[in-house]
């Protein structure tokens, strides 16, 4: 069964500034969710608020038939790249390995079940070779593969990525989309915030179109269209951005 998650009516809030506006969406697993819009649209508000990191000012979050906000264990959150101290000390297996540990306590301490799944999370993103490796001396799509399997150490069937594609070549930035695909593949929901819209096609099947107030969401094919980018980026469509589309 592919779980829903379900959006009502999420405002979030700075000195009662909104930065998302009344926002209402269910998106389903199995998908993957390009979320676009400009800088200052309330992007990484969004995500921040699935994850309690700002609290809500109205709605909830519901996802799986959970009445939590949010279901902690299973939505993940990767902040942009920029956001991250890459020069703490920790090996790839190390910050996989941090995946597990909100599944512990003072009575269940780190288990052969947790390593078998840190394992798993590694084979599963083709890290083993690196797994020893500092993350500071990872590429950049290496590190967010490897953020990406401490999320799936966690058992997250969520994910949240917030530009997780800016300032890689080619070569990383496609096998970080065919990492995507078989997230999705598998049943996850893949919620990505993305720019470069030339490559929405061929990355989402999904897309949300955000500035503070939900502009438009459905599939590729039908919402990446030249009047919602114009709508949500108060600027004409660039030249060949949907041209994959047959427009």
């Amino acid at each position: 069964m592919l779980h829903q998650l379900v959006i009502k009516d999420l405002t979030v809030a700075y000195r009662r500034v909104p930065a998302v506006h009344h926002l209402n969406l269910v998106l389903s697993c199995g998908h993957r969710v390009g979320l676009l819009g400009p800088n200052g649209a309330g992007k990484t508000s969004l995500f921040k608020a699935l994850v309690g990191l700002v609290p809500l000012a109205t709605g909830s979050v519901n996802f799986g038939g959970h009445g939590k906000t949010p279901a902690a264990a299973e939505i993940a959150y990767l902040p942009q790249r920029s956001a991250v101290d890459w020069d703490f000390p920790v090996t790839v297996r190390g910050l996989v390995e941090m995946g597990r540990y909100q599944r512990l306590s003072w009575w269940r301490p780190f288990a052969q079940e947790d390593a078998r799944a840190v394992e798993d999370a590694l084979s599963t993103i083709g890290l083993n070779d690196l797994a020893d490796r500092q993350i500071s001396a990872l590429s950049g799509g290496q590190q967010q593969r490897a953020f990406i399997a401490r999320s799936l150490a966690q058992n997250a069937h969520v994910f949240l990525l917030d530009e997780p594609f800016a300032g890689l070549d080619r070569p990383a930035q496609d096998l970080l989309g065919d990492t995507i695909r078989r997230l999705a593949e598998k049943g996850n929901l893949v919620i990505a915030a993305h720019h470069d819209l030339k490559t929405v096609p061929e990355l989402f099947d999904q897309v949300i179109f955000l500035n503070r107030k939900l502009i438009g969401f459905g599939d590729t094919t039908e919402t990446f269209t030249e009047e919602n980018i114009a709508g949500t980026f108060d600027t004409p469509v660039l030249s060949g951005a949907t041209d994959s589309l047959g427009r």
